[in-house]
Formats: structure tokens, C-alpha cells, sequence
């Protein structure tokens, strides 16, 4: 699984906007609908009113392509320019079973 986390940089509330039209808009939905994925969703930092973080989670690099390929794409970037808005990138690999760190994680 890769997961990409985007924090959308805005003012005046515009990152907010942006993830409220594209869940009105029926395009949030339509992502995560998507073959491949696995998770899409938007959190808002207690601190920060100005950015939203959307957690984008895919089962592998060949399903982020044909999301990169989709028509939904436009939108995004459509939607992104319309509210200005800055992006920062991460992007993590789900580690392998037996990398050693299970018995760090309660489950």
C-alpha cells in the first residue's frame, strides 16, 4: 500500500472550501470509488484553520497512475487553482511484516 499525505496550504478558509466542493461535487466519492483505493480523506489541524491534510492511500503505484490518468485529475487541478491553494507532499510505503517493528505496534 503507498499513501500519499497533501496538505493543502490556502487562506481565508479557501483549503477548507476546496475539500468542501470536492466532496459536494460528488469528485471525493468518485476517488474513492476508484479501482485501487483505499482510503481518501480530509482532516483539518487543530491549529491551523489555513490547511487540510488529505490522507490518499492506494494499493499500489499502478492504481495511483491511472488515478494520475483519470479525467478527475482536471478537476482537482481545476479545483486547486480556483482557491489557490499550495501543496506539501509526503508519500509512505506500508512496511513489510517481519521488519521488526511489530512489537511496537499494539493491535
Amino acid at each position: 500500500m503507498i499513501t500519499i499525505n497533501i496538505y493543502y496550504k490556502g487562506t481565508n478558509g479557501s483549503a477548507r472550501r476546496f475539500a468542501d466542493e470536492m466532496d459536494q461535487s460528488g469528485t471525493a466519492d468518485a476517488i474513492r470509488a476508484a479501482a485501487g483505493n483505499i482510503r481518501y480523506e480530509y482532516f483539518f489541524p487543530k491549529n491551523d484553520p489555513e490547511t487540510v491534510l488529505l490522507i490518499d492511500s492506494w494499493v499500489d503505484q499502478d492504481a495511483i497512475n491511472r488515478h494520475h490518468a483519470s479525467p478527475m485529475m482536471k478537476t482537482i487541478s481545476d479545483l486547486r487553482e480556483k482557491y489557490d491553494l499550495h501543496m506539501t507532499v509526503e508519500r509512505y510505503v506500508t512496511a513489510q511484516e517481519n521488519a521488526g517493528d511489530e512489537r511496537f505496534i499494539k493491535k
